[in-house]
């Protein structure tokens, strides 16, 4: 079994710190005196490393040192990666506490000791070395930090030894580089967001649960430190079922000069949260009074897709607007066309509903529950994409209404300076620019003009952050609308300041929804070569089984990199570029007489079991892969481009060159 350099390194690092502790040097030297004084042998320059080694082991050195490293039994042996290492964690949790931290600043350590009743997982095997099984992912999100822990295999105990260390900090002007105090604290009324993910040995993910947890409690502590057990319950209609119970610890690091008494800790939560819910009370007042208007307008309002409230993971009902949030990506996104392709790539699957009936199930999950999943229904894709593309300084907002087969659907809309309307799919990273059609015009007119390319039929309502307009036009057929928004005789809008009242980040510190995205942990030149080994083999064996030998030629494998980086180009920018000088290539290492054939695909997971099946049902991936002819050469090329959050855009491409047998 072979090692890759990293852990190569991280073998010899842990030998060296052993052989450190036990002092190896000095028992050497305590050896070769004591055997000197007793006669056993000379020591002689020319002694060599056998004779020594033998010594050693005759002593017993070298089977202490080994049964201190924990290689003995054969039972210790290293998992894989999806397996979370247990040997000596609580070493591992000392060091964390050992970390350097600035002085200056005030932190919030938080600690995942173990888990409990996941009984969900009761029949979940035993963990394999080497073999992948499920495996549960906290992520942890707090004040705009975002943390993940190390996989932990599924089970109804799972052993959850983790910890982060969370800044405290304030975001107003002058006030970030002082350390807090307990005042400061006090009025920090952000939550600690975990969200517990499962991922199958498939790579399918799935969200366990979600919870919001009040830490303040602490600052009327001794010892600046509190252990508690916290209920984690399910997702969606399962909201008010526990699936397990998290036991966790919360310490402030420094410990502050001052205890706040528990009474006063409990009057300002409750404080904070009779204010927050007169606010809900007011506006959903304002809400209900506002839609009798909008159905004043037609009786045939009421069968529009006008959303005002949805439901969060948790089964909470919020307005609409709290789920869109202006988001700045920084260094990892430069464009917003390549912030469509990065939202296009996270995973997309309906909302499961429980039962039979018409009704579409929905669940419009918080930002980070989103992220942390890697996988969503179309409101979430429309939401990121809308919240990256106002980071972007564009008008940007999420459309609600139908698509094909009148399917509900969301998706977003930019307006530009001019007045002109741009729709961006959030699926697919396609744009389709908006040609209103003018049912008043003659019909040889109506033909004259573009016919829509775009998948969509009504349109119920439009939002973001600040603004949600209800359409009241005669038709809700997009091809016909007006999205003039400012017109209030097409676009009947909620006021500002209400939507403000309950939807700005200041007026919603107990639902946090604007976590920063974070950089991809996958290196793509690594990922493309595990990817297209695992295809040659899949292709080889595939052959095999048809009686059929397989040569790859590894030049015509090389060759088709620049049609796949063509590929992806094009999806980023809208623009084709590359596919000259791939054809040139091809042509010059085809020879006469022999033909080429190649079939790209695009997938957003790195299975390649999956992957290969997914090819085999196309007709032309079959005929390229089961080939048979004269002189047949197969080349197979994967690349990986990674995004933030690591998710990913893999293009595949399959081709043969082979010579016609007549």
């Amino acid at each position: 079994m072979s090692l890759n350099p990293e852990k190569i390194s991280e073998l010899k690092q842990l030998i060296h710190d052993q052989l450190s502790q036990v002092d190896l040097r000095t028992q050497i030297r305590d050896i070769l005196d004591q055997s000197a004084s007793d006669g056993e042998f000379e020591i002689r320059s020319d002694l060599t490393e056998n004779q020594l080694l033998e010594e050693l082991r005759r002593k017993g050195v070298i089977e202490d040192i080994l049964k201190q490293l924990k290689f003995s039994g054969g039972q210790h042996v290293k998992p894989s990666t999806h397996f979370l290492d247990r040997q000596d964690v609580s070493s591992k949790v000392s060091a964390l506490k050992k970390a350097n931290v600035d002085p200056t600043r005030r932190y919030l350590y938080l600690q995942f000791t173990s888990g409990r009743a996941f009984l969900e997982h009761i029949q979940e095997p035993d963990p394999i070395p080497g073999r992948t099984s499920s495996f549960f992912t906290i992520h942890v999100d707090f004040r705009g930090q975002r943390f993940k822990s190390r996989p932990v295999p599924c089970a109804v105990e799972p052993d959850f030894q983790e910890s982060f260390l969370l800044e405290l900090h304030r975001t107003a002007s002058g006030e970030a580089s002082r350390m807090a105090d307990v005042t400061t604290m006090l009025s920090l009324c952000d939550p600690i967001h975990i969200v517990i993910v499962r991922t199958d040995p498939s790579g399918d993910t799935a969200l366990v649960s979600s919870l919001f947890l009040e830490w303040r409690k602490i600052l009327s502590s001794q010892s600046a430190k509190s252990t508690m057990s916290v209920e984690m319950l399910g997702i969606g209609p399962e909201s008010k079922v526990p699936v397990g119970v998290l036991d966790l610890s919360i310490e402030v690091i420094p410990k502050p000069g001052q205890i706040l008494k528990e009474d006063i800790i409990a009057a300002q939560v409750a404080m904070e949260r009779n204010r927050m819910t007169e606010k809900e009370r007011v506006f959903l007042v304002y809400a209900k009074q506002w839609w009798k208007e909008y159905l004043q307008i037609r009786t045939n309002h009421c069968n529009r897709l006008v959303k005002i409230f949805a439901q969060d993971e948790t089964a909470t009902n919020r307005p609409v607007c709290a789920f869109v949030r202006p988001l700045r990506a920084g260094r990892l996104l430069d464009s917003p066309r390549q912030a469509a392709r990065f939202v296009s790539v996270l995973g997309f699957e309906k909302t499961p509903a429980v039962g039979g009936g018409a009704n579409r199930a929905e669940m419009w999950c918080s930002t980070h529950s989103f992220l942390a999943r890697n996988k969503g229904d179309c409101e979430n894709h429309a939401t990121l994409l809308c919240s990256l593309l106002l980071g972007f300084g564009l008008r940007a907002y999420v459309c609600i209404g139908t698509k094909t087969k009148a399917v509900p659907h969301a998706w977003v809309m930019t307006v530009s300076t001019d007045g002109s309307v741009l729709f961006w799919e959030s699926l697919t990273s396609e744009r389709y620019i908006h040609h209103q059609l003018d049912p008043t015009d003659p019909p040889i007119a109506m033909l004259e003009k573009p016919k829509p390319t775009h998948p969509y039929q009504t349109v119920g309502c439009v939002f973001n952050h600040e603004h949600f307009y209800a359409n009241c036009q005669p038709s809700d057929v997009v091809a016909m609308c007006n999205f003039d928004l400012s017109n209030d005789s097409r676009w009947k809008p909620m006021s500002g300041d209400a939507i403000q009242s309950v939807c700005a980040v200041n007026n919603m510190p107990h639902w946090p929804n604007n976590p920063t995205l974070c950089p991809a942990s996958i290196d793509d030149g690594v990922a493309s070569n595990e990817l297209e080994h695992e295809l040659r083999y899949l292709i080889a064996e595939h052959r095999r089984d048809e009686g059929l030998t397989t040569a790859f030629d590894d030049n015509l494998s090389y060759l088709l990199s620049p049609a796949l980086a063509s590929y992806e180009l094009e999806r980023n920018t809208g623009i084709s570029a590359g596919n000259e000088e791939f054809q040139q290539a091809i042509r010059q290492a085809i020879p006469d007489g022999e033909t080429f054939k190649g079939f790209p695909i695009q997938f957003i997971h790195r299975n390649a079991r999956k992957a290969f099946a997914a090819c085999m049902r196309s007709e032309a991936c079959q005929a390229i892969v089961s080939c048979r002819g004269d002189h047949v050469k197969l080349a197979v090329r994967a690349r990986v481009f990674a995004y933030p959050e690591s998710a990913t855009a893999v293009w595949i491409m399959f081709a043969v060159k082979y010579r016609c047998v007549l």
